[in-house]
């Protein structure tokens, strides 16, 4: 039996990373999902590999999410959610969400939620499923009551922080809901790297593509984590997650996200 993974945000620098590390990994095969077919296309060509093909969908509206599920076949065994943005300028979606809480969060909420039915497959045929969301120990001020900065000066970096904060929150919500499928939900901070990403926020970083993609990939295909649920996760170590205990926060914060 060969597993299949899908990675979003597989055109970005720890994006495709992770993909070339899983289509490198025995028995199993990774789906690019990207926005842009001609960067998928390149990023497929250069992992070379008969395993891994292409699927093209905007995260950042739900109905492209939709359909990309709508269209997918047969199991999947792990989803790993990591496409993120951080504009310096405040914009929305055709569909007038903002687009980092649109693409951060809602994205990884619709990507979990729609394709429940074939991670519950793969879980039924491997034994198990496993949604990685890639979040950051950069996270942060989190309102509840202005999740799309429309209150408060938008400013890149806060709208970051909270997304990832919600990744983290979110996680807890989902390891409990999936758990009678056999569905594993974590999260992990991925290592520093100078990308697209980084750099709108100001930041370098310290360390390869490959070595951020590490704990994602860890928790996604090893055998190591095989019972782990609900975790926060950094250089492949579980951490106490500080957001992880506002039991109501969580629930509110879903509750807004399924508005969506």
């Amino acid at each position: 039996m060969r597993r299949v993974a899908l990675v979003t945000g597989a055109t970005g620098a720890i994006g495709r990373a992770i993909a070339r590390a899983i289509a490198r990994t025995p028995g199993w095969d990774v789906v690019l999902l990207a926005r842009d077919r001609a960067r998928g296309e390149r990023v497929l060509g250069e992992l070379g590999v008969a395993s891994a093909r292409l699927e093209l969908a905007d995260l950042s509206r739900k109905h492209e999410v939709r359909a990309l599920a709508e269209r997918w076949r047969g199991p999947l065994h792990a989803l790993v959610n990591n496409a993120a943005v951080a504009p310096p300028r405040r914009s929305e979606t055709p569909e007038g969400v903002e687009v980092q809480l649109a693409t951060n969060v809602l994205s990884y909420v619709w990507m979990t939620e729609l394709f429940g039915a074939a991670l519950a497959a793969g879980a039924r045929e491997a034994g198990e499923a496993r949604v990685v969301n890639v979040a950051s120990y950069w996270a942060g001020d989190l309102e509840l009551d202005d999740l799309e900065l429309r209150r408060r000066r938008y400013d890149n970096d806060v709208g970051y922080r909270q997304s990832k904060q919600a990744n983290r929150m979110l996680t807890v919500r989902y390891a409990e809901a999936l758990a009678a499928d056999r569905i594993q939900v974590n999260a992990c901070h991925p290592g520093d790297v100078s990308s697209k990403l980084s750099n709108d926020l100001g930041f370098g970083g310290s360390e390869t593509p490959e070595e951020g993609a590490d704990t994602p990939v860890w928790l996604a295909t090893s055998d190591e984590v095989a019972a782990a649920t609900g975790g926060w996760y950094e250089r492949r170590r579980a951490a106490r997650c500080r957001f992880a205990s506002d039991r109501a926060a969580i629930t509110a914060l879903y509750e807004r996200c399924s508005r969506y």
